[in-house]
């Protein structure tokens, strides 16, 4: 013990003799190892963040959405409108509900955006027509008040339940429970508030981005009989008019195990395919399987982050052997000393591998502690891209709403393996140098000036 401690103090004060030297050489490792942490970390903070939003929409959940058509026109002008009908209808609810086993709940919904108001104070809010199983499935709390009830449904009640985001906006200074509410010229009573939320990116093709804090959710019956009248939606732009007609955006099935998702989940494919036959206006998303893929892609992005990563910690240990080679030249005279003296070349290659690891090791333990700090800079660079390089428009888009809601998060495994790849980095380059230095002949190298 005595000796490798007296090994270590040597090595040590060899470094030290070259301050600036030794700093600048650790530097190769100091970045590979704070970039492979800060790059497992930010892929891991993405992974997660993916992850939480496919578990949010359910992992027994079996989602089916209507999608329009691309080939198809709904406008006209002169007078003449074409309604465009496509999406999931009342037969498909109807027969989703008694044919497809393992369903515990289904919930239908109709949405649209349109301006709400309250007295002078207006905004544009996702108008969600639903029931009252809606807030479990998408994993709603509640602030205040209550949801909609079975009655509300049933009575096709003018009530309104808001998002947190809409109670800001249009009732900042007072209590919105009970006040009323004014959506496409009609009254609606607000019986209760949803707690905050963090908007949710694009999941899957057809799963668009969502901000749940800016959503107003009234009973179905009353969306369909007061909003959505007809199930036609019309809309008048620049002497042009278009017209869709959709009874339900989605329908979300709940099974209750995970074990029966896929199963069920192939069963509805079938059953809307003999729906609709070749029209493509439907898409089925099963979370279970988006979650599934967010695991694969996790390990791939660690593969691939960490590879690149590990390049920096190549190029540091290029650097390494490279001054450890000038080093061995520059130190010919004293290693003629010490073998002189009686030291043999083991010795000589055990003070080059030590120096190597504690030059090596420093570096990672430095860079290690440059990789906690991934957190606290990634908040920083965006704080400084949400203030002065997106506008409104790309803060909202999916891309900039996952942005903003991504925060990395330090693999814990990462750092001892990203320290331990640098301590071995050195010993890898460190080999050829301290056995170029152990192989030089006493004699020649007692002659060296």
């Amino acid at each position: 013990m005595a000796r490798f401690v007296r090994t270590i103090q040597l090595a040590m004060k060899s470094l030290l003799l070259h301050k600036l030297r030794s700093g600048l050489t650790m530097l190769g490792i100091v970045f590979g190892v704070f970039s492979v942490i800060a790059m497992l970390a930010i892929g891991e903070g993405a992974s997660t963040q993916a992850q939480e939003q496919v578990v949010a929409l359910g992992a027994t959940n079996i989602i089916v959405r209507s999608i329009k058509p691309p080939d198809e026109v709904s406008s006209g002008q002169g007078g003449n409108t074409m309604v465009l009908r496509y999406g999931l209808t009342r037969d498909d609810h109807r027969v989703l509900s008694q044919t497809v086993p393992n369903v515990t709940g289904m919930v239908p919904i109709r949405e649209t955006t349109q301006e709400i108001r309250n007295l002078e104070r207006a905004m544009n809010s996702r108008i969600v027509g639903c029931t009252p199983e809606y807030l479990d499935m998408n994993h709603l709390l509640m602030d205040r008040g209550r949801f909609l009830s079975d009655s509300d449904v049933t009575r096709m009640a003018n009530v309104a339940v808001i998002a947190a985001g809409v109670a800001r906006q249009l009732f900042p200074v007072e209590d919105p429970i009970g006040k009323p509410l004014q959506i496409a010229n009609r009254a609606y009573v607000v019986v209760g508030i949803t707690r905050e939320r963090t908007a949710s990116a694009a999941v899957g093709g057809s799963m668009s981005g969502q901000d749940f804090n800016q959503d107003v959710y009234i009973p179905l019956d009353t969306f369909q009989s007061r909003i959505n009248s007809g199930d036609v939606i019309m809309r008048r732009t620049s002497g042009s008019f278009s017209a869709e007609s959709v009874v339900y955006n989605q329908i979300t099935l709940k099974v209750a195990k995970s074990d029966d998702v896929i199963p069920t989940a192939e069963v509805v494919r079938e059953t809307m395919e003999r729906m609709h036959g070749q029209k493509k206006d439907y898409d089925v998303v099963v979370p279970l399987e988006l979650l599934k893929q967010a695991a694969q892609l996790r390990n791939i992005f660690n593969i691939v982050l960490g590879s690149i990563a590990g390049i920096s910690l190549l190029v540091g240990g290029i650097g390494i052997m490279n001054i450890m080679l000038a080093t061995v030249t520059e130190r010919t005279r004293e290693i003629g000393i010490r073998r002189a003296l009686g030291a043999r070349r083991s010795d000589i290659i055990q003070q080059f591998l030590t120096e190597t690891v504690v030059l090596s090791g420093t570096g990672g333990l430095i860079g290690m502690a440059g990789g906690l700090l991934t957190p606290a800079a990634f908040r920083a660079i965006k704080w400084v891209v949400e203030r002065y390089i997106l506008d409104d428009t790309a803060t909202m888009s999916d891309v900039g709403q996952m942005f903003l809601g991504m925060t990395p998060q330090i693999a814990v495994w990462s750092l001892p393996v990203a320290l331990g790849f640098s301590v071995l980095t050195g010993l890898v380059f460190g080999v050829y140098p301290a056995q170029a230095a152990a192989k030089l002949d006493p004699i020649e190298a007692l002659r060296h000036s």
